[in-house]
């Protein structure tokens, strides 16, 4: 007896996982790679074989593998219709069973898939509590020594619930409060993006994190460098070490190499003790500087010595000092430019650009993904300023896709926490978008300005889908057109 005892996870252990899990949910992690640590963890409590998260797709209506213990295969994709799971997902409620393959819900299509073999298998809903929609659901398979018993299904649901409540602290979060299901935005938590543009950054900032070379993000202001830049860490071996950032704009010329190397005591008027620079600070970690492009000529030297031998003095030391940094560097500015009019280093921009990201504007992201994140920030500040998400009218939907977003994603993000702030109920229309500048309010006079034809065939549709009550057959013979063909065009 005390054998099995000691073999059991304690309750410690148990409660660990719910707090680590917790712990991960501010910073700008891959989410897939902080699903796959909870699952292999969750395995390992209840004393399973395999664990895998099902996560309910509202946008295609079915069941996806965001994660899973599953070497053999990157993702598995299910209809709500079939299977164990898809009928927790369905119905809510929590299935238990010894031998799968003696239960008439069993769908055997993922086993054959994988060429595994499943026996036992316990399955939970997850939803942030019992009254609210299933948002996926957490599957175990296989119990060592034969089936899951009681302790095991409450520990799970309980696990299941806290995923749920985890999810919507993340942008796999719903779309809305009432509907079933999550929107699957991106693959780093808080950075939104599915466009082609997005997921060639994506991809490089995960090869990038996994190596110690020197980044350059290059993108013009307000597109998110920022966010990749700590995605990078957070994703890093390095993510328990600090992520420190240095704003080249806003430091002058004087106070660059004391900001970056620290001073010793009495190295200038007003020096009274000695400060460490935030080289120092970073130890072990990143340090991000922040439009490299603006850093004072007389200082470029200066930091290509840190870059090449992580070597430093403070102002005013003798002192060589060491440090283990990981550098990021961002800018908008053309670097090219700047080194053919000897503003930059040529040395330097080599340095720097050892692993090179070029973040896209918000223009280049297209309308889907303008519309995409537009739905994201609803979902942000309605919380933030405590209503329900409201509905994004169609007429606001042909504003934001037809403007041209000098500002990029910072833009976007401003104009839809100004409209949650004038629109404190009802729907979102483009009377409550903001349009201070005469480009702006000529870009709202004519939405579809900059629309494919595609697009603007889509917004006109849904504006008079919505002039009819949703009621497509007057929609389309109000358009001309077949019902069918209606159909088609809102699809698109």
């Amino acid at each position: 007896m005390s054998a099995v005892v000691a073999m059991m996870p304690s309750a410690a252990t148990r409660l660990s996982l719910l707090v680590d899990l917790a712990s991960q949910l501010a910073r700008e992690v891959d989410l897939d790679a902080l699903l796959e640590s909870a699952c292999e963890r969750i395995a390992r409590a209840v004393r399973a074989d395999r664990a895998t998260v099902w996560l309910f797709d509202a946008e295609r209506g079915d069941l996806v593998t965001r994660v899973a213990v599953l070497p053999e295969v990157p993702q598995l994709r299910q209809p709500l219709s079939r299977g164990i799971s898809g009928c927790v997902a369905t119905t809510g409620k929590v299935v238990r069973i010894d031998d799968v393959t003696r239960d008439e819900r069993w769908d055997p299509s993922a086993d054959l898939t994988t060429g595994y073999r499943s026996r036992s298998m316990l399955v939970a809903p997850i939803r942030e509590d019992a009254r609210a929609p299933v948002r996926g659901v957490l599957q175990l398979l296989n119990r060592e020594g034969g089936a899951f018993d009681d302790e095991d299904e409450l520990y799970v649901v309980a696990l299941a619930t806290q995923l749920g409540r985890a999810l919507a602290m993340t942008t796999l979060r719903a779309s809305n409060d009432t509907g079933p299901g999550v929107v699957l935005r991106g693959p780093f938590n808080h950075i939104v993006g599915r466009s082609p543009a997005m997921e060639r950054v994506f991809q490089r900032v995960a090869l990038a994190a996994q190596s110690d070379a020197t980044v350059l993000l290059r993108g013009e202001t307000g597109t998110g460098k920022g966010l990749l830049a700590r995605a990078i860490h957070v994703n890093s071996p390095r993510q328990a070490g600090p992520f420190v950032t240095v704003d080249c704009t806003t430091l002058p010329a004087q106070l660059v190499e004391s900001e970056l190397f620290g001073h010793e005591r009495g190295a200038f008027t007003g020096a009274d003790r000695r400060v460490p620079g935030k080289v120092e600070i970073a130890q072990g970690g990143t340090l991000l500087l922040d439009e490299i492009g603006d850093m004072p000529l007389e200082m470029q030297g200066k930091l290509l010595r840190f870059l090449q031998e992580r070597r430093f003095e403070r102002v005013g030391g003798r002192e060589t000092l060491c440090a283990d940094v990981r550098i990021v560097c961002a800018t908008h500015r053309d670097l090219e430019r700047s080194v053919a009019e000897g503003r930059f280093r040529e040395d330097l921009y080599y340095r720097t650009r050892v692993v090179e990201i070029e973040v896209p504007s918000l223009a280049e992201r297209g309308g889907d993904e303008v519309e995409r994140l537009a739905r994201h920030f609803l979902g942000i500040y309605s919380q933030r300023y405590r209503r329900a998400v409201p509905e994004l009218r169609a007429d606001a939907i042909a504003v934001l896709r037809a403007h041209r977003w000098p500002g990029n994603v910072r833009e976007l993000e401003h104009w839809i926490e100004s409209a949650i702030v004038l629109c404190p109920q009802g729907p979102v229309g483009a009377e409550h978008l903001p349009c201070c500048k005469r480009a702006s309010a000529t870009k709202v006079q004519r939405p579809g300005a900059h629309l494919t034809l595609a697009e603007a065939s889509r917004a006109h549709a849904i504006a008079v889908l919505d002039d009819c009550g949703q009621n497509k057959s007057q929609a389309a013979r109000r358009l001309g057109i077949g019902r069918n063909t209606l159909t088609r065009i809102l699809e698109r």
